[in-house]
């Protein structure tokens, strides 16, 4: 069992890949470390189709939502190929694809805190005005866990 087991969500943003960039050059080749990518997607909702033009609209955007998720796991998984292509083996790196049921902070928590992570690595995107008002994923997941070391990659 690895001593280091570390979660990192991943949406695919170029912040995303700074924080993976430090992941590969601090980690790699440390065969003591399991990593998680974690990605945490919009469920297509169960939508009763009857026959009716608007309907077939609807079921027609409800496909290209369902192939926007596949092409987003297809792209987590060519992650983690570029993980391990950079020193990591099969073993030591898994992918989490999961809907989200809660906001992305909470999913985070509860994946931590469930599966015994000790560090999460997070990045942080500076100066968005929302977050004032909503608050951010960094300080909820911070203020959320206990015993566990947060990474946040700015």
């Amino acid at each position: 069992m690895a001593s280091q087991k570390i979660l990192m969500p991943y949406n695919f943003t170029a912040y995303d890949e700074k924080a993976l960039d430090f992941v590969i050059q601090t980690f790699a080749g440390n065969k003591d470390v399991e990593i998680t990518l974690f990605n945490a997607y919009t469920p297509i909702p169960e939508v009763d189709m009857r026959e009716s033009p608007i309907m077939e609209k609807l079921k027609n955007n409800l496909s290209l939502l369902s192939q926007k998720n596949k092409e987003q796991e297809d792209e987590l998984r060519a992650v983690k190929q570029n993980l391990l292509q950079k020193g990591f083996s099969e073993n030591q790196v898994r992918c989490e694809f999961q809907p989200r049921k809660k906001d992305i902070a909470a999913g985070i928590i509860s994946l931590a805190n469930n599966h015994n992570f000790n560090v999460v690595i997070l990045n942080h995107k500076p100066g968005k005005l929302s977050h004032f008002f909503t608050g951010n994923v960094f300080s909820k997941v911070v203020n959320g866990l206990k015993d566990t070391a947060v990474c946040i990659i700015s």
